[in-house]
């Protein structure tokens, strides 16, 4: 019998192990924790054709209606002398999609038929660990680039009155990290960043737009706009997608 890998568990300890190893070279480092809730304000499309040779490809905000979501995510980083960063991000997401498909929908092997109510269930989690470079430090600008490891935890699932199929996809996906703050006073900071990169097989966009005010000089809020677009485009499945957030959320320095 194989054990289940618990992702969550996986990266705590992965990052446990470099933030020691860090934390025994350098004494001056910071530690941040940045928790980001809000609500999924929309999915201008998440096409879907599984599988890719034979399935029926449909657009899910055409057929059916998405359900208002809450989400979180959770990011700790260690930083140290205000140059390199290292950071875990947990990031799970489901989005449901309720009403009645306007065709007959091949998914997953699998007949789905029209005018029935339907559910589809569609959930991206993702796990990432990040080292960046902030190249550029000054007084009111920060920019940094970095890489991104990231664990992609899909899964699709239809249901109807009389099926039901899911699909779950778990793949590594690496990713190219930018951060840009600017900081007009102590207190706000304009802020850009996310992990982005494209290739021939697909590409993934995951990036924030907003602001941050720092309370003091341990408690911060922040508040902007996210949005998450990417997709896969190979043999077992054709998948793109965009979302949208509102976001809010705490910035705790240690």
């Amino acid at each position: 019998m194989h054990r289940k890998i618990h992702f969550p568990e996986v990266f705590s300890i992965g990052f446990c192990v470099v933030l020691l190893f860090f934390m025994g070279i350098s004494a001056q480092a910071q530690l941040r924790l940045d928790l980001e809730s809000g609500l999924v304000l929309g999915t201008p499309y998440n096409e879907i054709r599984i599988p890719n040779q034979g399935g029926t490809y449909v657009n899910l905000p055409d057929n059916l209606t998405a359900k208002p979501t809450a989400f979180y995510r959770a990011r700790l980083s260690y930083t140290i002398a205000n140059r390199h960063t290292i950071s875990l991000l947990y990031a799970p997401l489901t989005v449901r999609y309720q009403g009645e498909l306007r065709q007959d929908v091949n998914f997953n092997n699998q007949l789905f038929a029209a005018n029935r109510p339907t559910n589809v269930d569609y959930t991206f989690n993702s796990y990432r660990l990040t080292y960046r470079y902030e190249f550029i430090n000054r007084n009111k600008w920060q920019a940094g680039l970095g890489l991104t490891a990231k664990i992609r935890d899909a899964n699709v699932q239809f249901a109807n009155e009389s099926a039901r199929s899911n699909f779950p996809n778990v793949g590594f996906v690496p990713l190219v990290n930018v951060n840009v703050v600017y900081k007009p006073d102590e207190h706000w900071r304009i802020w850009l960043e996310g992990d982005a990169l494209g290739s021939r097989f697909g590409r993934a966009e995951d990036i924030f737009l907003g602001g941050a005010y720092a309370i003091n000089r341990t408690v911060g809020i922040k508040a902007g706009y996210r949005v998450v677009e990417g997709g896969a485009d190979v043999d077992e499945v054709y998948n793109f997608t965009w979302i949208n957030y509102a976001s809010v959320g705490l910035l705790l320095t240690l």
